[in-house]
């Protein structure tokens, strides 16, 4: 009975328009931010490093690196305060995690290979 309930109200805060994007792809994340009485979008792009829990405490962790820092942010899948979320580049990673990331400095933090969109290449057998 309880359980019924929370799935209820849950359902009804889902985001209608959840993007489908993985691990290793680089995303822009739109978020509201309030300043006094004023609203305003900032955009955060980087490399979705993981994902974590599910339903409505879906997160997802975001890097880039500013300035020569790494700045990360965890961000609620389903929150109100993000806007919306586009997925700039697809990448092809073999983890769920890319904590390796922290370790790299210049271009290999935020080098993940990009998914290609080609057909199959088949091996001749002999």
């Amino acid at each position: 009975m309880n359980q019924a309930i929370i799935d209820k109200i849950e359902s009804e805060q889902f985001r209608k328009d959840a993007p489908s994007f993985q691990v290793g792809d680089t995303v822009r994340v739109h978020t509201k931010v309030v300043e006094g009485d004023k609203e305003r979008i900032q955009i955060f792009t980087g490399v979705c490093m993981g994902r974590r829990g599910r339903g409505l405490n879906a997160t997802f962790t975001v890097r880039r690196i500013s300035y020569g820092e790494g700045v990360e942010r965890v961000f609620p899948l389903h929150s109100p305060r993000v806007d919306k979320i586009e997925v700039e580049r697809q990448g092809a990673v073999r983890r769920a995690k890319l904590t390796y990331l922290r370790g790299r400095i210049g271009k290999g933090a935020v080098a993940v290979k990009e998914k290609s969109r080609g057909t199959k290449v088949e091996v001749p057998t002999t």
